[in-house]
């Protein structure tokens, strides 16, 4: 479980620049080189290298060196599991809305019904 909590924290660390973040949607189209990668962004190609460091060190992109040419992919397992995590936290907070919603909808009948008796 411990494991688990520190592989989603590396992921929403590296998830909360928006350069790795644009990253990230690029590689979700398909991969990419570090160049193509490169292109869009205002900086340098060792200011990349080092975003898609952080990327691969919490498991969101692998990447494969072919000659010259190193090549991104997304891990989707990863997304995944982010995403569970945060489903699990909407459902949560869900219920916990919906329980509001029902008291306070009983509170306003309790009240309309004690005017009513007045």
């Amino acid at each position: 479980m411990l494991n688990h909590e520190v592989r989603l924290d590396r992921v929403f660390q590296a998830l909360a620049d928006p350069t790795r973040r644009a990253m990230v949607e690029r590689l979700i189209r398909g991969p990419a080189s570090v160049s193509e990668l490169a292109k869009p962004l205002p900086m340098s190609l060792p200011a990349v290298v080092q975003h898609l460091q952080v990327l691969e060190a919490s498991g969101l992109v692998r990447s494969e060196k072919v000659g010259r040419v190193r090549t991104c992919h997304i891990q989707p397992g990863v997304l995944r599991a982010a995403e569970a995590w945060i489903g699990g936290q909407r459902t949560t907070w869900e219920r916990r809305l919906d329980r509001l919603g029902d008291l306070l909808a009983e509170d306003s009948q309790d009240s309309e019904d004690s005017e009513e008796k007045e």
